[in-house]
């Protein structure tokens, strides 16, 4: 008696472990569309790294301080990673590093980033300052192209995958990491990218507990995209052609 597993349940594990965007035979729409938000995430960040530098050049700064400062922002390092993620799934590129953007999971937690500084800023910032001409577009497309494009790629394109609760906590060492480095930046520096966890002004008190608020907020939209998975096509559904294969297989 063989006490090794059957061909299918590990073919089922494989499916488990092994998948990345584009499932199987992408469509021209889902690499089309993850084409465009690489390309936009692209050059809004190139478009925002010009201005950033020149700005602190002017000022007497390096090119070194002006990297720096871009990084500071929470926008800036979000459409940054989106742009290598989407360039992996558009690409079909097959190394580990590409492979690893191109799992479910994890374009998704990237979908959640954007979509919660798109959130952030339009509900919290875009009427603190009025960019107009060139600088006006590089932030819609940084603050709400990006988002709203990188949302609708992942309603349309990504089916359901089954998360674990180690890879949900996963998700929120991005954001804490941000938190913790900016803060501890802003007391080196006495530079605070963003009035709500402005400690100089606000003090650690008030700054600490906006930032509980947002995290929060980013938990609570976490949430929503978990919920809405739940209610996807199954990742692990074979495709048609596979069934019929499995069919003829059986005695």
């Amino acid at each position: 008696m063989s006490t090794s597993s059957s061909p299918g349940s590990e073919r089922d594990q494989e499916r488990d472990h092994d998948h990345e965007l584009p499932l199987h035979t992408p469509s021209v729409a889902s690499l089309s569309l993850a084409a465009a938000i690489a390309l936009i995430a692209w050059l809004a960040v190139a478009a925002q790294a010009d201005i950033t530098i020149g700005r602190m050049l002017a000022r007497g700064l390096s090119v070194l301080e002006g990297l720096e400062r871009m990084s500071s922002y929470l926008t800036n390092l979000t459409v940054f990673i989106s742009a290598i993620c989407f360039s992996c799934v558009a690409t079909r590129a097959r190394s580990p590093f590409a492979r690893f953007f191109r799992q479910p999971t994890v374009v998704t937690a990237i979908v959640v980033y954007m979509v919660f500084v798109g959130i952030a800023y339009n509900v919290l910032l875009r009427y603190l300052w009025t960019p107009s001409g060139y600088r006006a577009l590089v932030n819609e497309c940084l603050h709400t192209v990006v988002p709203a494009l990188a949302a609708l790629y992942w309603v349309l394109f990504v089916p359901r995958f089954h998360l674990r609760a180690r890879q949900c906590a996963l998700w929120l060492v991005y954001p804490l990491c941000y938190l913790f480095v900016t803060l501890w930046r802003g007391s080196v520096s006495d530079f605070y990218p963003y009035p709500f966890i402005n400690v100089s002004e606000l003090g650690y008190a008030h700054a600490l507990l906006n930032a509980t608020l947002l995290v929060l907020g980013f938990v609570t939209l976490m949430g929503v995209f978990i919920a809405i998975n739940q209610r996807r096509p199954d990742l692990n559904m074979p495709e048609t052609g596979e069934q019929n294969d499995q069919t003829r297989a059986e005695p």
